[in-house]
């Protein structure tokens, strides 16, 4: 099967979007499967082992693998379709089986061994080094050591697994896709600024209908649960956005999550025990910087110590603020980022609404491309006519060195829309390595779910948006700037994952200084900057609500990390248990008594996250005393944009990233950044 068969087998450098169709993916991943058999089998009959011609011949065929795959697991995230997700639902177990078949191969094992016995192997670039040494350890965690029975279990599990986690992932797009709320006028819509007013008139139109039409998408959940003035709607929209993928919920009962939730955890800790660990979180922690589930409960203990006594005190405000206000009822759930917002604009005569005319699409993204130029010396180029793409709204970009030549290129899709999984995300399309023909570039894809343009206006972004969008590029940069050509170990690849969020929350820190917001905030009409009065307010309501904001997290990442510790779990009531006990000692804001929010909690039962998402924090700690450096030497600082740059963002997972911290700021990191950015006491 050649190119003109199937474009996933294409060799150019860039996918055809618009060519490829469901029927392209099962036989373009089974046929190159079959080739990467059949060539590992002949590198395997060599006498001898060395870097060219077991390593390289290795990744070359794993890059081809990936450089099919990739692009059909990017569209069935961005331009889901019933045929799309059949296709992508029946090809996963082919791959899991494949990647399960790599790590439990035993001669292949060996051979990567005897790499390290070789004289030279202590002399070998150290990303080389590191590669060899992190594949035998995934050796060990994929069972290369189990006998038959148990192989063939650990590979069963896997499989499951990714099935698993897909349906997990499909449910929370179709239970959120599933509800919508169609009102012929505006008599509910009292308190809604004329952005989100216009945006749901254009929800409606888009459907064919007059009036408005609301949506469990994340602008369009904002703007009702800050500002509509009717509580029963506040209350119908958050009820049906916490209940998404549960028994509780009122859409279709075959999206719920409940068995789904139970038997991922059930598998992850099987494994765990096949693989000689007492519970998961010990195996998702030999990957990581944090030593045992013990250190990672500390930690946040630690946080939850600090944070919630202040937290308490917000929470007290904003009930005494409420009832102030003529509510004659205790603060629920839905109430609290409308009176939130209101005691906002009170205390410092700010709202998010004030802020927007000041980031549009446009000039946000052109402002993010000026300050990563000026850190890092490189420059963004649009090309988004020279790529195919899956919507009009997606736009192309190539970067360049000083020098003026090409180092990587990256999609971005920005906006939220149907048929399009909800958050927001870096994706590699490819890593940047060293080929037999040459150099291949990073390609990336940035992905948000941010308020789209209405009309013939600009999208205009709240600065939690702006923020987001920051985030994202950050993974990009650390992605795409790498200087490392071993694919394994190349820009966020080898980095342990509690780390890997350093380079994106780095970037989080810029959208609050003056210097960087003079670059990307400009009224969309006057094309005025940011004026310095509403930005002091922004400044002085920073840290409003920040101890709420940090007991949310440490609640998810305590409740992450003790589900996984707990091989007993066994069944979604105990999901549940464990939530609600940790809910008790962590959260201090009410919580419905129907909230399933577990039921779509990707990140820790589809995604990355399980025992791991504590990562956000601990990679807190490393962002914000990094930036601290910033704040210390200039945030424009040349010398100390070049020493992140060379320290961290060059140098992927090619060495443990504490060295890389260590190498920018001259010492171990410290929690001090971190908690005064928050507004809590040292």
């Amino acid at each position: 099967m050649t190119r003109s068969d199937n474009p996933l087998l294409d060799s150019d450098e860039l996918p055809h979007f618009n060519e490829i169709q469901p029927g392209h993916v099962k036989p373009a991943i089974q046929q190159l499967i079959a080739e990467n058999r059949e060539r590992l089998n002949e590198l395997l009959e060599q006498e001898q082992f060395d870097w060219d011609n077991l390593v390289e011949p290795i990744e070359e065929m794993e890059n081809r693998l990936n450089k099919a795959w990739s692009p059909v697991q990017h569209l069935n995230a961005v331009k889901s379709s019933d045929e799309l997700r059949e296709a992508y639902n029946e090809t996963l177990p082919l791959l899991s089986e494949y990647a399960t078949e790599m790590g439990q191969n035993r001669r292949l094992f060996e051979a990567y061994q005897e790499l390290t016995r070789l004289p030279q192997f202590p002399e070998w670039p150290r990303e080389r080094r590191k590669t060899v040494e992190d594949a035998l350890l995934h050796f060990h965690l994929g069972g290369v050591d189990l006998d038959d029975a148990d192989k063939q279990r650990y590979q069963d599990i896997q499989k499951k697994l990714s099935e698993l986690q897909t349906r997990f992932s499909n449910n929370v797009l179709d239970a959120t896709q599933d509800w919508d709320l169609h009102l012929e006028d505006d008599s509910r819509l009292s308190g809604l600024p004329d952005s989100a007013r216009a945006m749901l008139r254009q929800y409606a139109e888009q459907k064919g209908l007059s009036g408005y039409r609301i949506t469990l998408d994340m602008p369009c959940y904002i703007a009702i649960m800050t500002y509509a003035d009717d509580r029963e709607l506040r209350f119908e929209l958050h009820r049906a956005f916490v209940t998404r993928a549960s028994d509780q919920g009122i859409t279709n009962p075959d999206f719920d999550n409940a068995g789904v939730m139970q038997q991922i955890v059930a598998l992850k800790q099987e494994k765990a025990r096949l693989l000689g660990y007492e519970n998961y979180a010990e195996l998702s922690l030999v990957t990581k910087m944090a030593d045992s589930p013990l250190q990672v409960i500390d930690f946040l203990d630690q946080l939850t110590a600090k944070s919630r006594p202040a937290g308490l005190r917000e929470m007290e405000e904003l009930k005494a603020f409420a009832r102030e206000q003529g509510l004659d009822d205790d603060l629920q759930p839905w109430d609290a980022a409308y009176y939130g917002e209101k005691l906002k604009q009170q205390r410092y005569a700010i709202s998010d609404e004030d802020l927007k005319p000041w980031f549009s699409d446009r000039r946000v993204v052109d402002g993010l491309f000026q300050i990563v130029e000026k850190l890092y010396g490189i420059r963004i180029e649009d090309q988004t006519d020279q790529a195919e793409r899956w919507h009009p709204d997606v736009r192309f970009f190539v970067i360049r060195d000083a020098s003026g030549d090409i180092i990587a290129k990256f999609y971005l899709d920005l906006y939220a829309r149907e048929k399009k999984r909800g958050g927001a995300w870096m994706a590699e399309y490819l890593p940047r390595m060293r080929t037999a023909t040459g150099r291949q570039l990073p390609i990336a894809y940035l992905t948000c779910n941010l308020t789209p343009p209405v009309g013939d206006q600009p999208a205009l972004f709240t600065h939690d948006e702006v923020i987001t969008l920051f985030h994202e590029f950050g993974h990009g940069l650390h992605h795409m700037l790498t200087r490392i050509e071993v694919p394994e170990v190349s820009g966020i690849n080898g980095v342990e994952w509690d780390a890997v969020e350093l380079p994106s929350q780095f970037m989080e820190n810029f959208c609050w200084e003056k210097e960087a917001l003079d670059l990307l905030a400009r009224h969309y009409q006057t094309g005025e900057s940011l004026p310095d009065e509403l930005y002091r307010k922004m400044i002085a309501a920073r840290n409003f609500q920040s101890a709420l904001a940090m007991l949310r997290q440490l609640e998810f990442a305590q409740f992450d990390m003790r589900l996984y510790q707990d091989p007993s779990i066994d069944s979604a009531e105990k999901i549940q248990q464990v939530l609600d006990q940790v809910r008790s000692e962590v959260s201090v804001m009410p919580v419905a008594e129907f909230n399933r929010f577990q039921n779509s909690f990707s990140h820790i039962f589809a995604g990355g996250y399980s025992a791991g998402y504590y990562s956000y924090k601990w990679a807190e700690v490393l962002s914000a005393d990094a930036f601290a450096a910033f704040e210390e030497e200039g945030i424009f600082n040349p010398q100390t944009g070049k020493r992140f740059l060379e320290c961290i963002l060059q140098q992927g997972g090619s060495r443990p990233a504490n060295d890389s911290f260590v190498c920018f700021r001259g010492r171990e990191p410290s929690i001090d950044a971190l908690l005064r950015h928050h507004g809590i006491a040292a």
